[in-house]
């Protein structure tokens, strides 16, 4: 396409994003390329439908099973803790229930593992898996650390074995559209990409309680440091302590801004220099992640990416309210913007959707449903949409934001190193000392 054709003035310009006035829905000549592409290839037989194992059976280990169990058939389930093992297995009728993932990766008629379970042992239960001769789903953010998905990625190249990354909005119509557009140049020269995640809580202080019967708090504990089970570190509130995840900047993060990554055509890199900064302070004793940050990102080709918690300061043009949280992502380039969030898509100027992209626009992968196009690759062995190192590099971009907001210090990155240039403890975060017995060679 020619970028000219959508080149307008500076006052034009202005206007046309004050007045949001774009549609937000698809536009016709897409949804017909949509309907074009079809569905994902369904079995042919009840011998055609994998065999899916489920690790981590929290909520939503337990509805991405609901959703495989299209395509394929759960047959074994597993949790460390049994309450939540038993609801997945009464869910999937006949499958077997395990609590320690090396014995459910043993059996040999699973094709296909979901790993569900929290960010610090994703790393570790995929490899396994992987290892066992089986396919991996793991929810996101893919790793813990930058190190580990070194390691993930090594660990599927050794095996041939195929992993997708549960960045699922790679398999969303309005996501694809507008990196689509963004890489044909829609909106001239791309300069500046927004990416904005929900703020975290700010709750505590927390005690430690006896653990439940139920609940084997060592096991979960994995690789981390030995403490005192506290309820509100472990199932899902997980997330807000950085020992175990990284807040809502790699939650969300691993979403919003793996779009940013595909829309620059970066997502086989990463940025330069990373500037991140903690805005107000959390409560004592209580969660330890970031509420509400800010960072800013600068790529080798100029582009700057800012990542910030929807309750930061700053102007949100373009930005859609939804539950009481503004977030997504919106692309700026020399004649306008693009927004696009989950249900959604709006540009500054209604042609930038509603003009077709030429026969020679450079079109990305199509994936209609994120399990769906995983279990398509195990049949044909392509590679899922999401594979292992594009989940790897959209976690990175989240991890190092985190490291820059801890440190709080300006860091300068090599992407083809993976290594900071200008910081020696700064690299020392790259990865984290793990608990005896556990490491990559235990599983």
């Amino acid at each position: 396409m020619n970028p000219s054709k959508f080149r307008l003035s500076r006052r034009h310009f202005v206007k046309s994003a004050a007045a949001l006035a774009a549609a937000s829905t698809l536009p016709p000549w897409y949804l017909e390329e949509c309907r074009a592409q079809g569905t994902a290839t369904r079995a042919k037989s009840a011998n055609d439908r994998p065999n899916i194992a489920l690790v981590g059976c929290g909520g939503m280990g337990r509805y991405g099973a609901r959703l495989f169990s299209e395509f394929g058939d759960v047959v074994a389930v597993c949790d460390v803790d049994d309450l939540r093992a038993a609801q997945a297995q009464k869910e999937h009728p006949g499958s077997k229930c395990f609590q320690d993932f090396r014995n459910l990766v043993a059996q040999k008629n699973i094709d296909i593992v979901i790993c569900g379970t929290v960010d610090h042992w994703h790393t570790l239960i995929s490899i396994a898996a992987m290892r066992a001769g089986k396919d991996v789903y793991c929810e996101k953010p893919l790793t813990l650390t930058i190190d580990e998905g070194k390691h993930l990625i090594a660990a599927s190249k050794a095996t041939k074995q195929l992993l997708q990354t549960g960045s699922q909005q790679r398999s969303d119509k309005n996501f694809r559209l507008a990196c689509e557009l963004v890489r044909n140049d829609r909106l001239g020269k791309l300069t500046h990409v927004d990416t904005f995640l929900p703020s975290g809580p700010k709750q505590g202080p927390f005690t430690s309680i006896p653990v439940p019967a139920t609940f084997n708090h060592d096991f979960w504990l994995g690789s981390r440091p030995t403490v005192p089970y506290i309820k509100e570190q472990t199932h899902g509130s997980f997330r807000y302590f950085y020992s175990y995840s990284g807040g809502t900047m790699t939650d969300w993060g691993a979403h919003h801004n793996d779009i940013a990554l595909w829309g620059m055509g970066m997502e086989h890199s990463g940025p330069t220099s990373i500037e991140g900064k903690a805005l107000g302070t959390m409560i004592p004793g209580g969660y330890t992640a970031a509420s509400d940050y800010r960072i800013k990102y600068t790529y080798a080709n100029g582009v700057t990416h800012t990542c910030q918690s929807t309750n930061a300061d700053s102007p949100s043009g373009g930005v859609i309210e939804k539950g009481g949280q503004r977030h997504g992502v919106r692309f700026t380039g020399e004649n306008g913007w693009i927004w696009v969030t989950r249900g959604a898509i709006e540009a500054s100027e209604p042609e930038f959707l509603t003009e077709p992209l030429d026969g020679n626009a450079t079109r990305l992968y199509v994936s209609n449903n994120h399990r769906a196009n995983l279990v398509d690759c195990v049949r044909t062995r392509k590679a899922p949409i999401c594979e292992t190192s594009i989940g790897h590099r959209s976690a990175s971009v989240c991890h190092l934001g985190v490291i820059s907001m801890r440190l709080g210090r300006k860091l300068h990155w090599d992407p083809e190193l993976e290594q900071f240039t200008n910081d020696a403890e700064a690299n020392t975060w790259l990865a984290r000392e793990m608990r005896n017995p556990w490491g990559y060679d235990s599983v």
